[in-house]
């Protein structure tokens, strides 16, 4: 199998595509879609996300230093790319894409009620990278839908079918493959 030699440019994919829900010191509300959001940190729980700062929801993180992350699904794709190519300065995206704000336990800005996981954060440290601001964030609550929760406490996240970016397309989870661990699991 022969390599190509590619120009250098973020080739990481699959990447979590999340609306995440801002408020202003006002009270002014907008969502954003990211795909550039990661995992940092278990202990203390800490996440980060990017965003340019010409997007009408970056003055909102910097003047609050919180968002909500909403994660999606397919029932929200429509949305999430909505979300994503409209700007909150010229639309409603709450309103024009029919989302339902919850207050947040923790933070000003609101939780996306459609979403099935909603992480509250709080940023921690901003660092301009270029092209974009990294917002870097301690997780301070999390809910979670009911719908997905069974009789154990156990969540199950691949029951709201989340969506995932793939250089430019949305897609759905496919079948399971494994569990962390199996490759060394003994074997019954």
């Amino acid at each position: 199998m022969a390599k190509i030699s590619f120009k250098p440019g973020n080739m990481l994919y699959p990447l979590p595509a999340v609306m995440v829900s801002v408020a202003d010191k006002n009270g002014h509300t907008n969502i954003i879609t990211v795909a550039w959001a990661g995992t940092v940190c278990t202990n203390p729980p800490m996440v980060s996300i990017s965003v340019r700062p010409s997007r009408y929801s970056h003055h909102m993180i910097m003047e609050t230093g919180e968002f909500v992350i909403n994660l999606t699904t397919k029932e929200l794709v429509y949305a999430t790319d909505y979300c994503g190519v409209k700007s909150g300065r010229d639309v409603d995206k709450w309103k024009e894409m029919r989302l339902t704000p919850v207050p947040s336990e923790q933070v000003k800005a609101p939780c996306i009620a459609e979403s099935p996981v909603n992480i509250e954060c709080r940023v921690v440290r901003t660092q301009q990278l270029g092209s974009h601001d990294m917002f870097l964030a301690e997780v301070v609550a999390v809910h979670v839908d009911d719908t997905y929760m069974d009789e154990h406490g156990s969540f199950h996240l691949a029951d709201a079918k989340p969506i995932v970016y793939s250089h430019g397309e949305y897609y759905d989870l496919g079948s399971k493959l494994g569990k962390f661990g199996y490759s060394v699991q003994k074997k019954s």
